[in-house]
């Protein structure tokens, strides 16, 4: 499974490391801020309501960073716009330890966001163009991984520092931390170049474009299904897991009564299993394709979740359980990567990577606000199993609907195809 580590080149793991590096710390400054809210609410008598909407505005920023910062590795370079968008977040996550209310902790998290999504949009092209077309799902996936990684090391930090500093302070003293990503931007400086792809494309442009023709590029006719397909793709891969992630705690807790979610064991059992998720995803993305690997996924994260909702679990049950539902809800995000990047031509790929991932991170937002109303009518858990099948459903659709893009050599890629066969015939290197 990770003998492609052996067979890349120098640069291709050098570009890996900076990826995965650069997830893992978006993954940290995401995790850092969840586990502060408790904190941050008693240090200014937040309400629940402004601590979510906190959280709901920085998923929106990120969706547009994501967007914007695709384009701008468009037209400025992968590595250029990496560096920026890590730099942006480690910034402003360092800002947020100097707040002193709502509206400018608002504010400073909402300009941190876009960052984070900027960064992801930049890595994942980046990836995509650097490595080998056999090895593109297996690497995808590992740099998917890191955000195990750095979920993880944000416990651990807040475990650190909750424990040698006042609790008052503990908060401010992480953000202050926060800072440290930007120390990544040395090694991507000194030891990542640019993709060949993106210098090919540079050479053979013709002119100046302006930065709002390279965003709107990917409505162009050409693109525009492929467009409208991969941002349904997302909105289902990103529906489902919200719609489980969002509700599923308060069900087995309010109407199974299970405590296990609240220990230490359980959290690392989920950190673990979406690592090993994304690892296995990124393996049978390669090997059976992209679709049937979304689709394949899709099921088994239904089936995991009826498993939740209408077995009768105990404790110690729900705890190995926790496994499964981590290992599944990562097995579709891992596999976006690669085929969004191989749907686009070099000239909008960032921007289409970007918009796709993104656009159904903000319009997931609809099916947990559906479980909660479709729970005044029937039970909880049976409208997280209803809204979960929804929407990996639009998920298992878009995917049907979308060409085979497995081995798709990016240096020659041309614009995609109405027709799924043929799209996938021609793009064969």
């Amino acid at each position: 499974m990770f003998k492609w580590y052996r067979d890349v080149t120098s640069r291709e793991r050098k570009t890996f490391w900076a990826c995965f590096g650069g997830w893992a710390l978006d993954a940290l400054e995401v995790q850092m801020f969840g586990l502060a809210i408790p904190a941050l609410i008693a240090a200014f008598a937040l309400s629940k309501g402004e601590a979510g909407a906190i959280s709901s505005v920085t998923l929106i920023t990120s969706a547009l960073g994501g967007w914007v910062g695709g384009t701008l590795s468009d037209r400025y370079g992968r590595v250029r716009t990496l560096q920026w968008m890590i730099l942006w977040f480690s910034l402003f996550t360092f800002l947020s330890a100097f707040v002193s209310g709502y509206e400018q902790l608002l504010v400073v998290k909402a300009l941190q966001g876009f960052g984070i999504g900027g960064e992801w949009a930049a890595g994942a092209v980046l990836m995509a163009e650097a490595i080998q077309p056999k090895y593109r799902g297996k690497v995808m996936g590992m740099v998917q991984s890191a955000w195990a990684v750095g979920w993880g090391a944000a416990v651990a930090l807040f475990t650190l520092i909750y424990t040698f500093v006042p609790e008052a302070l503990a908060w401010r003293v992480m953000f202050v931390v926060g800072l440290l990503p930007a120390l990544v931007i040395i090694y991507v400086r000194r030891q990542v170049p640019e993709p060949e792809s993106f210098a090919r494309k540079q050479k053979a442009q013709t002119g100046p474009q302006t930065f709002l023709a390279s965003l709107a590029g990917i409505f162009r006719p050409e693109l525009l299904r492929v467009t409208l397909l991969g941002g349904l793709l997302g909105l289902g891969a990103h529906g489902g897991y919200h719609a489980v992630m969002t509700w599923l705690p308060t069900f087995l807790k309010t109407e199974k009564h299970l405590s296990v979610l609240n220990s230490g064991g359980y959290l690392a059992v989920i950190i673990v299993a979406f690592f090993c998720g994304c690892v296995a995803s990124g393996f049978l993305v390669d090997k059976i394709g992209r679709r049937k690997n979304i689709i394949l996924f899709a099921f088994c994260c239904v089936a995991t979740v009826q498993a939740y909702v209408f077995m009768d679990l105990s404790n110690t049950a729900m705890l190995f359980l926790g496994f499964p539902l981590g290992f599944f809800a990562a097995g579709i995000p891992a596999s976006l990567g690669s085929l969004f990047n191989e749907l686009y031509p070099a000239d909008v790929r960032g921007a289409g990577v970007g918009f796709c991932y993104n656009f159904g991170r903000v319009l997931s937002a609809v099916f947990p606000f559906m479980v909660g109303h479709m729970s005044e009518h029937m039970s909880l858990g049976s409208a997280i199993g209803i809204d979960a099948g929804i929407a990996y459903g639009v998920a298992v659709i878009a995917a049907l609907a979308l060409p085979e893009t497995r081995g798709r050599n990016l240096d020659t890629q041309a614009p995609a195809t109405a027709d799924p066969v043929a799209a996938a015939t021609a793009s064969r290197a």
